[in-house]
């Protein structure tokens, strides 16, 4: 059977480099990106990202990837991971720097993080997160788990899709899934060894869906 190959996208916001790291160390079959043909071909994709909203759906816009990610993720079901701003970029909208319009595959807005007291903003370092045990992107995760965050600006959005947490003062949303579509605001590849499970998880995710598209050909 064939090694799946993962393409994180390079649209100049992500820190592919650390991403591209892991999947290294882990033994992902993976390529950076932002080929429209390479898209289409890889069995999965992760958008990372670092940055400004607007400037992020912009970059997105110049290199042609909206439509093609759309037609892939949405039509095809193609798995997808987004990191952090890709998680974000998923709403419909945000209000970071003017009023931008999002993929809209999430019935959500990005709006701004408060700060109050002692917890500050932007929200940088590790934090416990909390998360549907029955969720198989933390599997083999211990409850409580910590994650490492660094965001200004924070996902709301429709509760059925939310499956992790994290309190940070106000409760927010640390990661989504909606069918083949799973997104964190905190950042794996800086994660150790929880965001290593986590990546772990959905190459194996993306492994199961090959193994169940082959038998239901044959």
């Amino acid at each position: 059977m064939k090694k799946n190959r993962i393409v994180i996208i390079d649209y100049g916001m992500g820190n592919v480099g650390s991403v591209a790291g892991v999947l290294d160390y882990l033994g992902g079959n993976h390529s950076v990106s932002s080929d429209k043909s390479d898209i289409i071909a890889a069995d999965a994709v992760i958008l990372p990202g670092v940055g400004a909203f607007g400037a992020a759906m912009e970059n997105l816009r110049k290199l042609g990837l909206l439509d093609v990610l759309s037609a892939e993720v949405l039509k095809n079901k193609k798995p997808f991971f987004g990191i952090c701003l890709g998680m974000q970029l998923l709403a419909q909208d945000s209000i970071e720097q003017g009023f931008h319009k999002g993929f809209g595959w999430i019935d959500g807005h990005v709006l701004a993080m408060k700060p109050r007291d002692l917890f500050r903003v932007p929200h940088v370092g590790w934090n416990n997160v909390h998360f549907k045990q029955d969720n198989p992107f933390f599997g083999r995760i211990s409850e409580e788990a910590h994650f490492y965050f660094d965001h200004s600006y924070h996902l709301s959005c429709e509760q059925e899709v939310v499956v992790a947490t994290c309190d940070y003062v106000e409760r927010y949303v640390a990661a989504i899934q909606k069918k083949n579509i799973f997104a964190t605001q905190f950042h794996p590849e800086k994660s150790q060894r929880n965001g290593l499970r986590i990546l772990r998880n959905f190459l194996n995710f993306v492994k199961e869906r090959n193994i169940s598209e082959a038998q239901a050909q044959c």
